[in-house]
């Protein structure tokens, strides 16, 4: 399956409006059978922006594609100065009372599982179990030459004897990890390569333009077709990527329940869609469901 390349999308003014009427959602939770599919908006109260929401970090920065990447010596340069400050700030990110919430419905039973756009980690920091990463995650390197995995941390303290005293201001974080930074800014930052064949090293996402793993599609499949309900959380769903999970549920009449403050470009295959902020609209379904939520120490 591969990504498209996707940056925006312009929502059509027949679209059906949003509501704040979250009995629909605490009514498919309370019958089990839930399948969450979550995007970036989950996080943003963690401190990590969203893409394309009010603030989005599409309006100042482009993500990196697979192919630049794997192209151009500059354009890995260029990211990894990006994504080496970012991963200081974003590798510190903790769960919001969203993530926690989504943990505390799965473990009362609630769930069939979690798919998360989100290559942030969080929530399986929160407590949700056998979250599929369908992107991925930037606590994990891959060798495009070898095959090899290592930790995100052992990349960071290799960058960090390599460029001792690198310590711009960035502009923003993204939700991709990316700092925002001028050319100058990277300077001459010294990419380091795969310990075990010096191949090139690529944090284990998916960027733009990239492949999904199709047996990870595969199983996304799966858990949409043994689910009663898909319940999206925070996605704009641009991406097809994201987008064909709502369209495989809508046409096997399945009830899709979106979560999203904005717009989405799956509204039309969609129940309802509660416009509330993820952190607000998630505790007050958990307050309902009479579920508790633990606090962030306890998560």
């Amino acid at each position: 399956m591969r990504m498209r390349p996707t940056l925006s999308w312009t929502p059509g003014a027949d679209l059906p409006p949003g509501t704040t009427d979250l009995e629909p959602v605490v009514d498919a939770l309370r019958a089990g059978g839930v399948l969450v599919l979550s995007g970036a908006g989950i996080s943003t109260e963690s401190g990590i922006p969203d893409y394309r929401g009010e603030g989005g970090s599409l309006s100042r920065h482009t993500p990196m594609t697979y192919q630049d990447f794997t192209a151009h010596p500059d354009a890995r340069r260029r990211y990894w100065a990006r994504s080496h400050l970012g991963w200081r700030t974003f590798g510190r990110a903790r769960p919001n009372t969203g993530h926690r919430s989504v943990a505390a419905f799965g473990r009362h039973g609630l769930l069939t599982g979690v798919i998360t756009q989100n290559v942030d980690g969080l929530h399986q920091a929160a407590g949700s179990e056998n979250a599929v990463e369908l992107h991925g995650s930037l606590d994990r390197v891959v060798c495009l030459t070898c095959g090899s995995f290592s930790p995100r941390r052992e990349l960071a303290r290799r960058l960090e004897e390599a460029n001792a005293g690198f310590a711009p201001v960035a502009a923003g974080i993204n939700p991709d990890g990316d700092a925002d930074l001028t050319d100058e800014q990277v300077g001459d930052f010294r990419v380091v390569p795969c310990a075990v064949c010096g191949g090139i090293l690529k944090p284990d996402v998916v960027f733009f333009g990239e492949n999904v793993p199709p047996r990870r599609v595969e199983h996304c499949r799966e858990l949409v077709r043994a689910a009663s309900t898909l319940l999206v959380l925070g996605s704009s769903l641009t991406v097809m990527s994201g987008l064909r999970f709502v369209r495989q549920a809508a046409e096997a009449a399945k009830p899709v329940l979106i979560v999203n403050r904005d717009p989405t470009r799956g509204d039309r295959q969609a129940v309802t869609r509660v416009a509330l902020p993820l952190g607000t609209a998630l505790t007050a379904v958990a307050d309902r469901l009479g579920i508790p939520v633990a606090d962030g120490a306890a998560a």
